[in-house]
């Protein structure tokens, strides 16, 4: 069935237009450009650039390790941090060791790691001397989850993935007592995704599961905003995007890794996951004209790392590339066949707009959220992301 295994041609729609600094276009369809064409996304970083000013960045991380070494003083770990074996989360954990910070690693295990993943984070966490917590995901109970999200025809299947990760951060944190979980983002290397192309939230989670899943979650708990909020304000866990505060350049990055820890790239952004290598690199741009290529282009030419003519040329060259492999292995390990995956795959594109959702909520409290998040009270995703 060979439509199963080929994205679907895309043309240009009418009114094409792509931001005049960047390589994000009118496929974001909640994109908007100033008078000079450039686009939302890049006032977003420049926002951010002012928040985390280049000029002060060695000053601001001495200031937040000193912070999390005091507030950790004499308990097991002074933070988090999430390793998934990929580059962002194995540099973040390179770079708490080298600061002096006392972390634990915490993995989420959703069935779909490949090898190069498992590899990466324990040659990482033993030559580190770093303790590793792994909470693995009943596997019945996760497929449910992500089939639910597939039937349900929205951008956002790699969501229960996501979130997982996000829960099992915290609810980690709350119980060894922790007060910090240090982020492997960085928007000058990853951007803002689009809201358009990813959202996330409690709320929306359970509502896509109950009406196209069946059961319940057991083995990780599901961080409503209440949850959130009794960790931000009452447990007073925060969250550090430690890579914003330090010259991250990935191919320098790739070759500090190699040479210390022996890790080993996997080919794509984030591809070190199965299930988000065929999410990324066939369902999205096959399905909903998604290439999130865009985004990691985007930043890394305003953050200078790249030009604007090579990212062209780049997404210009191919489509997104995808292993023919890896999408008939997922199809199967998720239960379907070829036949029920094609029903699947050709129902019509569904939003977050479709389900139940906290975004009124956070857009109505956008001031107040604003202030949580620049006092770092709240992540501060919640407002950048989903009330701007």
């Amino acid at each position: 069935m060979e439509t199963t295994f080929k994205p679907v041609e895309t043309t240009l729609q009418t009114g094409y237009r792509r931001c005049s600094r960047c390589v994000l276009d009118t496929t974001v369809s909640d994109i908007w450009f100033d008078e000079k064409g450039v686009c939302k996304y890049c006032h977003i970083h420049d926002e951010m650039d002012r928040r985390h000013p280049v000029e002060t960045m060695d000053d601001d991380l001495k200031k937040i390790v000193a912070r999390i070494k005091k507030d950790g003083a004499g308990k097991p770990y002074d933070c988090i941090v999430g390793v998934s074996g990929g580059r962002d989360s194995t540099y973040t954990l390179l770079m708490a060791k080298k600061l002096g910070l006392r972390p634990l690693a915490v993995h989420f295990d959703n069935g779909w790691n490949s090898e190069i993943a498992v590899s990466n984070i324990k040659k990482a966490t033993s030559l580190l001397g770093v303790d590793l917590h792994t909470v693995v995901a009943d596997w019945e109970e996760f497929k449910d989850l992500q089939r639910s999200f597939l039937k349900a025809s929205v951008p956002d299947a790699d969501i229960p993935t996501d979130y997982a990760i996000y829960s099992v951060l915290y609810e980690t944190a709350a119980r060894e007592g922790v007060g910090y979980i240090l982020n492997g983002h960085s928007f000058r290397t990853e951007g803002t995704s689009p809201i358009s192309w990813t959202y996330m939230d409690g709320r929306y989670f359970k509502s896509v599961h109950r009406k196209h899943g069946s059961g319940s979650v057991r083995s990780f708990k599901v961080m409503m905003l209440p949850y959130l909020l009794y960790c931000s304000f009452v447990r007073r866990i925060r969250e550090v995007r430690l890579l914003e505060y330090v010259d991250y350049n990935k191919k320098k990055v790739d070759e500090v890794l190699g040479r210390e820890l022996g890790w080993v790239y996997y080919g794509g952004h984030h591809h070190e996951n199965l299930y988000t290598k065929f999410f990324q690199s066939y369902l999205l741009p096959g399905k909903f004209n998604i290439d999130k290529r865009k985004t990691e282009l985007s930043a890394l030419i305003r953050s200078g790392q790249i030009s604007r003519e090579e990212a062209v040329a780049e997404l210009e060259a191919s489509p997104y590339e995808y292993d023919r492999s890896v999408v008939a292995y997922a199809i199967s390990k998720l239960g379907w066949t070829l036949e029920d995956w094609e029903e699947i795959f050709n129902r019509s594109p569904r939003s977050h707009q479709d389900f139940q959702t906290y975004l009124p909520l956070i857009r109505f409290l956008r001031w107040p959220i604003k202030v949580a998040c620049s006092l770092k009270i709240l992540p501060h995703i919640l407002y950048l992301k989903y009330a701007s």
